[in-house]
């Protein structure tokens, strides 16, 4: 009969070989994905590059390595995470106050097609005469 204290630790040591598998799980996943990668750059790089640009082709290691250079240089893509909540509130400031006075009421453009048939050619029409007759008093104007 087991006691209760074997039966923790028991327990103790399957969570840990658990977490201790689940841990050596990722790793090799990480590095499988990581090889896969480098290895479809490489094949992009070599299909893409020396028709396109006239580049030479590139190994498996010099692929990974334009890769990691690419990343260091442009940035792995973290998204918004904590180290950006300044960017975003700043964001978030200019929508909430600076775009608030430029809310439009859309539901009144239905009317816009009725109001150019009636008279907003017309309208543009005279104005363009009134343009032409400005400018025949005075030529210096443009």
């Amino acid at each position: 009969m087991k006691t209760k204290t074997n039966k923790n630790m028991e327990k103790t040591v399957k969570f840990y070989v658990y977490k201790t598998f689940k841990i050596f799980f990722y790793i090799l996943l990480g590095i499988g994905i990581a090889f896969l990668v480098g290895y479809i750059f490489m094949r992009l790089w070599n299909w893409l590059m020396p028709y396109l640009f006239g580049l030479p082709e590139v190994d498996y290691w010099m692929a990974l390595g334009i890769l990691l250079l690419s990343k260091i240089i442009f940035g792995f893509g973290g998204g918004n995470g904590s180290g950006n909540s300044k960017k975003k509130k700043k964001k978030d400031g200019f929508k909430k106050d600076s775009c608030s006075n430029m809310k439009w009421d859309f539901s009144q453009w239905k009317h816009y097609d009725d109001f150019w048939a009636e008279e907003g050619e017309q309208s543009y029409k005279n104005y363009i005469e009134k343009k032409r007759a400005e400018a025949a008093h005075n030529p210096t104007k443009p």
